[in-house]
């Protein structure tokens, strides 16, 4: 779907927040997903606070909350709904998956797919190991 207002198309990557060390951190070094490698997903490490947990930015409007990234590929229309509804603005639209241990292409699908329906940022935040 490309053409409409809005459509941002493969011009700005996803942000992937990870903490320092973790498990998904991890695996994204060894093996990451092919979205990561051809550079439609962007790895960011930030440092974990004492338990182990990313430590959020200020910055950034949560849209959605979900307990693990398999949740993302089954809620799909979601992840649509929530990007597609979130309005114009400068901050980016944030979706937080509160425990992972990988991550997977068909997981992040959902979230590019949804991003290229907005001009603003999208990060996809994991906030401890699972």
């Amino acid at each position: 779907m490309a053409g409409g207002p809005g459509d941002r198309g493969l011009s700005e990557p996803v942000i992937l927040q990870v903490a320092r060390g973790s498990e998904v951190a991890a695996q994204l070094a060894a093996a990451p997903p092919p979205s990561v490698t051809n550079g439609r997903v962007v790895v960011e490490h930030g440092d974990p606070d004492a338990e182990g947990n990313l430590v959020p930015p200020d910055a950034g409007e949560v849209v959605l909350s979900v307990p693990s990234p398999e949740v993302l590929a089954r809620e799909a229309d979601e992840v649509r709904r929530v990007i597609g509804h979130a309005g114009t603005g400068a901050e980016p639209l944030v979706i937080v998956v509160e425990a992972a241990e990988e991550l997977r292409d068909e997981e992040l699908a959902p979230v590019l797919e949804a991003s290229s329906h907005t001009e603003r940022p999208v990060i996809l935040r994991i906030i401890r190991n699972a």
